[in-house]
């Protein structure tokens, strides 16, 4: 009998299956853990992604459309993340785990800033979902990319690099195309030059942030999910993410 199944895999990359037909959300988050994030920045990170895993899993809505995957760029170059558990490189698997089950790695911070190669891979993995998806038969709601940085891009021996333009045309026709949504969002002591870049990519959704707020920021895509299930228009993401910017979370009101 011929299949187009892929071989079988280790168990615990067997497929998590939603429990009903819930139309899709993909997210993905885009995590800069190069060295400079070292200390507190990445404690407040990751204890801001164990409190929004289970702030997720509280909101009935978002626990079982949305399906997060992570992306971190630092440490051991550009990798992607199925919950806790760090993927091989080039692993025959999804790294997006339904909301309700998530739970976010643990991440420490080493290395060099590869954003535009994290760009790239999470602009990869969003698509091959998609595909995924419509090959089930399942809906999906336009997927979001959050990119997180406290840098500028480097090249893998950590010297600044200009390879980050060739980012700019693609990211230009996926928004165009409404592929997805991206938000770049600059933390701690990101320079003018840093601010620059972030605008570049994503010339609506960018912000330069004082310090590390991150649970703010990972409450502002959750009330973007909402808003996209909702069938919201621009104008709406525009004012959820002006409300975050200037740091009055109003969404929660």
């Amino acid at each position: 009998m011929h299949s187009d199944h892929p071989p079988t895999l280790p168990a615990e990359y067997a497929d998590i299956e939603f429990e009903n037909n819930a139309q899709r959300l993909p997210l993905v988050l885009c995590l800069d853990i190069s060295s400079s994030m070292a200390g507190q920045p990445i404690q407040t990170l990751n204890n801001a992604l164990a409190e929004w895993t289970r702030e997720l899993h509280d909101d009935v809505s978002l626990s079982y459309s949305v399906e997060v995957a992570v992306v971190t760029f630092g440490g051991q170059g550009v990798a992607a993340w199925r919950g806790p558990q760090l993927l091989p490189l080039g692993a025959p698997v999804s790294p997006f785990v339904p909301a309700h089950m998530f739970r976010p790695p643990q991440l420490a911070a080493a290395g060099v800033t590869l954003m535009t190669e994290a760009l790239e891979l999470s602009m990869n993995i969003v698509a091959a979902r998609k595909a995924e998806l419509r090959a089930s038969g399942l809906q999906y709601y336009r997927p979001q990319i959050c990119l997180v940085t406290d840098g500028l891009p480097t090249d893998a021996t950590g010297h600044l690099t200009d390879s980050w333009h060739r980012l700019i045309p693609v990211l230009a026709d996926e928004q165009q195309a409404r592929r997805f949504r991206l938000y770049a969002i600059g933390v701690g002591g990101i320079t003018d030059r840093g601010e620059q870049v972030l605008r570049s990519f994503a010339p609506k959704f960018n912000a330069r942030l004082q310090g590390f707020p991150f649970r703010e920021l990972l409450q502002m895509m959750s009330a973007s999910a909402n808003a996209e299930q909702k069938g919201a228009g621009d104008e709406v993401f525009e004012k959820i993410f002006s409300q975050f910017k200037t740091q009055r979370p109003a969404w929660e009101s």
